[in-house]
């Protein structure tokens, strides 16, 4: 059914930063095709009344590792290397493909019900994830982590690429780009140029993209260094790493000379402040990357170490961290910090989406502009980045289809979501 939403204050994400009063905007099918001030002509379908409501594009979560829900909470207090490999790993070797289902599940409907309507994804039991994706209407880029921790690797036998090849021949491009398939590197401290290689060839073979953990501390940065004399960007690059569209997640410890390789090869360098401040990682330069032209999108990271899916936290933190920093009350725009959530995440997936704009993907969402904490309203775009929270949400439209509607979830059943995780996947992993 084609769905028109009328009265409208529509976020348009134009470089302008348009906010279309009293707008109208028509979807059919999965796209948007009408936006304007006046009634189309014609239309015959659901209207919405979006009177006292604020419409725009979905969000987009540009890093995930979205089974890490059932995580929430677990081992707080320590740095990344310690987290990881004392704590995280542990428990995530007791994972199996049912509990990783009832974490995706549990995820998808926190990102659903918070306004997001795609991510990009690095994990495992990936045919798991992708399932209860496509079951749950959202749009998502889904790349199988890649680790190998000798320094033989065979493409032949290991598991991880045998995975990545098998996903791709499978899903990449299911159900006209409701799931894409990307390569992955975990990162450069978790593997070795034999992957690189290999694994940057075949996403240039396949037109894949590629999801990268990138400088996320001091550590990984100095180590790699004294290993290859070259930073992690610098010797990634020489394996072809960056040869094809690329997500780089943290970058919080790049130098002015990787900004200029990453922006040179068009890399997109996903912003994770709420992750990185938690686990004491430190805060990436993101007044550079703009001032540089990069590409700049937003993620949550797993919720293990963020405690939320809710990406509105990471736009306020996203717009405010950096002003503290720099003491420069515009060193990120309310304008940029929404386009990292919108347009910039939705360039770095490789889609048309992000903006309210004829032609661009119907993911749009409404926040309900009638809440206390949002009145008065001087200015649509501060209040949505320094005001609005995800539980101001109060529809999600993915690809056309309303999957959540005034607190009621179209496309997942929680009460058995709830019931998987709690007499299930958390026995299973914490006993």
């Amino acid at each position: 059914m084609d769905v028109l939403f009328s009265h409208a204050d529509a976020v348009l994400m134009d470089d302008a930063g348009t906010v279309l009063k009293d707008a109208y905007v028509e979807v059919s099918g999965k796209q948007i095709r009408f936006v304007g001030t006046k009634r189309p002509e014609g239309f015959s379908g659901r209207e919405i009344d979006c009177g006292g409501k604020v419409l725009m594009p979905g969000l987009v979560n540009a890093h995930t590792h979205v089974p890490m829900t059932l995580m929430r909470g677990y081992a707080d207090g320590y740095d990344l290397q310690t987290w990881l490999n004392d704590y995280i790993f542990p428990a995530e070797s007791r994972l199996d493909g049912r509990a990783v289902r009832a974490g995706t599940a549990l995820g998808l409907a926190e990102m659903i019900a918070s306004g997001i309507t795609s991510f990009s994804d690095m994990y495992y039991f990936c045919d798991e994830i992708v399932e209860e994706t496509v079951a749950a209407g959202l749009e998502a880029n889904i790349s199988r982590g890649m680790t190998n921790f000798t320094p033989e690797f065979d493409p032949k036998t290991h598991s991880g690429y045998l995975e990545t090849r098998r996903l791709a021949e499978k899903w990449n491009g299911y159900q006209d780009g409701q799931i894409r398939i990307d390569a992955s590197i975990h990162g450069e401290y978790t593997s070795g140029p034999a992957l690189w290689r290999c694994m940057a060839d075949y996403a240039m073979e396949q037109g894949l993209g590629m999801h990268v953990h990138l400088s996320e501390t001091k550590a990984e940065q100095e180590e790699c260094i004294a290993r290859h004399q070259l930073t992690p960007a610098a010797v990634l690059d020489r394996y072809g790493v960056w040869n094809t569209r690329a997500i780089a997640a943290h970058c919080v410890f790049v130098t002015e000379e990787d900004i200029a390789l990453l922006k040179e090869r068009g890399v997109t360098a996903v912003h994770n402040p709420v992750s990185n401040l938690k686990l004491a990682s430190g805060i990436a330069p993101v007044p550079r990357f703009l001032s540089a032209g990069l590409n700049v999108a937003l993620g949550t990271d797993g919720v293990s170490s963020n405690n939320s899916h809710d990406l509105f936290e990471e736009i306020k933190l996203a717009a405010m961290l950096h002003k503290g920093v720099s003491h420069d009350p515009r060193a990120v725009t309310t304008l940029e910090a929404l386009k990292m959530a919108t347009v910039n995440g939705a360039a770095a997936q490789g889609r048309k989406a992000g903006k309210i704009a004829q032609g661009f993907a119907a993911n749009l969402i409404l926040l309900d502009f009638d809440r206390p904490h949002l009145a008065p309203c001087h200015d649509v775009l501060s209040h949505l980045v320094f005001a609005a929270r995800g539980s101001d949400v109060v529809m999600n439209m993915t690809a056309g289809k309303i999957i959540y509607e005034n607190g009621t979830f179209q496309t997942i059943d929680l009460e058995r979501v709830l019931w998987e995780v709690r007499h299930y996947a958390m026995q299973k992993v914490f006993g």
